[in-house]
């Protein structure tokens, strides 16, 4: 008989932790991240139509930009530095938030950027009257080792999509530029770009254990319902498309697209734009250097011819871009250099 009433207690105990995990879990932060131009906004924009998230429209860009311009947190007069430069921006204007009332929980509260961003996102959510918060800064997943440790119930939904797409889309938005002797290796530089973060992604992605999902753009373009359903599981909150449609928060109702305006739903259509907008050789060019990693993420490949795609001058081209990433974010890292390679001018981000 004791056994079995062991045997019973282990089961309810079993149910109880279970139940405590999934309401944990649906009160979670959520951070969407992944390459720029690569969905994130449009997710996080579902998650806000799907209720019980603030409404932050606005990348918060601690990580990489606010904490590394003041040369971190530790003291009182970096954060009051960090208050300072950040009043004036869209950063905070957007979160609806009075100054003279919360400054003074950031500067007794707050040791690092984890600190300030929860501090911050949890006043916007009181303030909107919902239960959780979500974050989407690109360039945050450069940061999971960060997040985890300083917001250790985070959740991670990495959002990746095809990197000859978001290539060509990062190209005319002219965001990354190329090495001084690259001339017209924007594209390149792009989708190397692409591939130098998605792998980093991926890589500090799986020491988060449960709490990072990788997922894919064209599903979520292709199977919203399904796919929508499956990242609710994960995050513990029931993601209707239908529902989230109707709401149409932000990007939902209008793509943040770079390719013009939208005229209706038949012509809208942002997979493979790359087939019709790069020239072949281009698009051999993109995939020499890519495809191993597209391949490996399941996109197929345009270019069967074998020779073309194993050219050395493209491989040490990408071997340079790569180094070159990793260097810019180590010495962006380092705490004295810091406050110096980050842009010190924040006008742009307000």
């Amino acid at each position: 008989m004791s056994s079995v009433i062991q045997g019973r207690s282990a089961v309810q105990s079993s149910g109880a932790s279970l139940a405590a995990d999934v309401t944990a879990r649906s009160k979670a932060p959520v951070f969407v991240l992944g390459c720029v131009r690569s969905g994130t906004t449009w997710l996080s924009h579902m998650l806000y139509s799907s209720g019980n998230f603030a409404v932050y429209r606005a990348e918060s860009n601690v990580f990489n930009i606010l904490e590394p311009r003041v040369g971190g947190l530790e003291s009182a007069a970096h954060r009051r530095e960090l208050l300072k430069l950040w009043e004036p921006t869209r950063m905070f204007q957007r979160t609806g938030l009075d100054m003279a009332t919360l400054a003074p929980e950031i500067i007794e509260g707050c040791r690092n950027g984890g600190d300030f961003l929860r501090i911050y996102m949890e006043a916007m959510a009181r303030q909107q009257g919902v239960e959780r918060w979500a974050e989407t800064t690109p360039e945050h997943i450069l940061y999971l080792e960060k997040i985890q440790r300083t917001i250790p119930n985070a959740l991670v939904l990495h959002v990746i999509r095809d990197g000859r797409d978001v290539a060509l889309s990062t190209e005319k938005q002219k965001w990354i530029r190329p090495l001084p002797w690259d001339k017209g290796g924007e594209l390149f530089a792009a989708a190397v770009f692409w591939e130098w973060m998605v792998q980093r992604g991926r890589r500090d992605g799986k020491k988060l254990g449960a709490n990072y999902r990788e997922v894919s753009y064209e599903d979520l373009v292709l199977r919203p319902h399904e796919t929508l359903a499956s990242l609710g599981t994960f995050i513990g909150q029931k993601l209707d498309y239908d529902e989230i449609l109707k709401v149409g928060i932000g990007s939902v109702s209008k793509p943040n697209t770079s390719f013009g305006p939208r005229h209706d739903e038949a012509e809208f259509n942002p997979l493979g734009r790359w087939k019709q907008a790069l020239p072949g050789e281009k698009i051999v060019e993109l995939e020499a250097a890519l495809g191993p990693t597209l391949t490996e993420l399941g996109y197929e490949l345009a270019t069967t011819d074998a020779k073309a795609l194993d050219r050395p001058d493209l491989r040490r081209k990408r071997a340079l871009y790569k180094a070159y990433f990793d260097t810019k974010h180590v010495l962006k890292s380092w705490r004295l250099l810091s406050p110096l390679l980050v842009t010190r001018d924040l006008s742009w981000l307000g």
